[in-house]
């Protein structure tokens, strides 16, 4: 089977952002076969019609190629005042562009969310959710991953809170297999349409 790409995306900018770690301790523990590469946000400028053509900022045009080499992606937030990050919503915007067509459409996401409260960021996950639905993203259905006092659970850059790395891992399981089944529906297409 060939590798298959992922594109981790962590909704803050902090250096030392617990989000990113949970991100890279992923990117770390992933089964063979399986590589992601983590897509920094801080270049990406606000979304802005007027640039959305011939114009189109570097940073987006890489930030939106790298989604569209990808297989799947995850998405990994903060919750910000009872919701998703600006910045994130951002990069969103910026990727579901054009509408209809645009490098989301079709992509499997799965959506994590981490907050030192003991709610996890379910508010920002259930943005994130309804927000992807309106890109036409395959949002990845199972039980949300919510990382719930998560200040406690990063040490040295890492995740290290073992019951969080494994159901985390639990999610990326499910990703891989609903690419798996991408894979396989559009191998038939093709199959039926050469026959």
């Amino acid at each position: 089977m060939n590798t298959i790409r992922l594109a981790g995306i962590s909704g803050s900018l902090r250096q030392a952002s617990s989000n990113t770690s949970i991100l890279r301790t992923l990117q770390a523990s992933l089964p063979s076969g399986v590589e992601m590469t983590l897509l920094p946000l801080d270049g990406i400028p606000l979304y802005n019609q007027d640039l959305d053509g011939p114009g189109l900022p570097d940073s987006v045009r890489e930030f939106k190629a790298a989604i569209d080499s990808s297989h799947g992606v995850v998405m990994c937030s903060p919750e910000y005042n009872f919701g998703m990050p600006g910045v994130l919503k951002n990069a969103i915007d910026w990727a579901s562009r054009p509408a209809f067509a645009s490098p989301l459409k079709g992509k499997p996401v799965l959506v994590m969310t981490s907050s030192p409260a003991f709610t996890g960021g379910v508010r920002a996950q259930a943005q994130l959710r309804e927000a992807l639905g309106g890109t036409l993203s395959r949002v990845i259905s199972r039980p949300q991953v919510v990382i719930a006092g998560v200040n406690g659970k990063i040490e040295d850059g890492r995740l290290t809170d073992p019951a969080s790395l494994t159901f985390a891992l639990e999610a990326i399981d499910d990703l891989i297999a609903e690419i798996g089944l991408l894979r396989t529906a559009r191998a038939l297409s093709t199959q039926r349409a050469e026959a």
